[in-house]
């Protein structure tokens, strides 16, 4: 390992801001690259934040005892990563942003209640492939969750969603598609969680299968056809008779 690429590595682990858990505002660390250099962070199945330099693992850094942790002892002779300095360092920028945030008057954004309709990509059959559509619109701001169920189960296999689109009016809008098999058995929700909403909205769809009629029904829809075909005939036939009459009459008059 040479001197030089010793001291790029350590510039770039004192320029990476380390986290010290995953929290809710936190922004994980999912790889850092330089182009040129091979020099790539990530998160290891302990937690631990891994450096590796060219491919090989160099250091890492153990979030519970915020401790930094090198492969190679004499490597950690050359630089200093400080874990707590870069905790401080979060600290300050979080400071800085809310100092700047009052200086604004800056208003936080009113979230506003979405809008959540569901329905099919293609007329309903029973035992034929489709698909679920779950749109989502007046979204502001941004961020939501949609999820299906089946039956109040969450389903994940054939589930797909678009990128968020904007509208008109600074709001988004937003489509979750899940393919399935239309049955008698199964119901389906479009499950919307968002900041405007104090709970998670459920959009119930379920195939719309019509009832068969009963026998009586049948008989009784028959009769009535039955009867008025039959009034029709001889409403018809009186007609034709009129017709018939005075068109006798007109021709046996002679003139005035």
């Amino acid at each position: 390992m040479t001197p030089r690429r010793a001291l790029v590595l350590g510039i770039l682990a004192l320029t990476t801001t380390l986290s010290p858990c995953q929290g809710e505002d936190d922004i994980k660390v999912d790889h850092v690259g330089i182009y040129g250099i091979t020099t790539y962070q990530s998160y290891g199945p302990n937690g631990q934040v891994i450096c590796e330099f060219d491919g090989d693992e160099e250091l890492y850094v153990d979030l519970d005892k915020k401790e930094t942790v090198w492969k190679l002892p004499e490597f950690g002779k050359l630089i200093t990563v400080d874990p707590q300095g870069a905790l401080r360092n979060i600290a300050t920028v979080k400071h800085n942003l809310n100092v700047l945030t009052k200086r604004s008057n800056y208003t936080p954004a009113t979230n506003e209640v979405p809008e959540v309709t569901v329905f099919p990509k293609s007329p309903v059959l029973l035992g034929q492939p489709n698909t679920l559509i779950c749109f989502v619109d007046k979204i502001f701001p941004p961020v939501v969750n949609i999820t299906w169920l089946r039956n109040s189960n969450s389903v994940t296999d054939g589930v797909y969603e678009t990128s968020f689109i904007s509208n008109s009016d600074h709001s988004f809008q937003k489509m979750s598609y899940l393919t399935f098999i239309p049955s008698d058995d199964d119901v389906y929700d479009c499950k919307v969680e968002h900041w405007g909403l104090e709970e998670p909205a459920l959009q119930h769809w379920e195939p719309e299968v019509p009832t068969p009629m009963s026998e009586l029904t049948e008989t009784v829809v028959c009769a009535l056809g039955l009867s008025v075909g039959i009034v029709g005939i001889v409403v018809g036939t009186i007609f034709i008779i009129q017709g018939l009459r005075s068109g006798g009459s007109s021709r046996h008059q002679g003139p005035l």
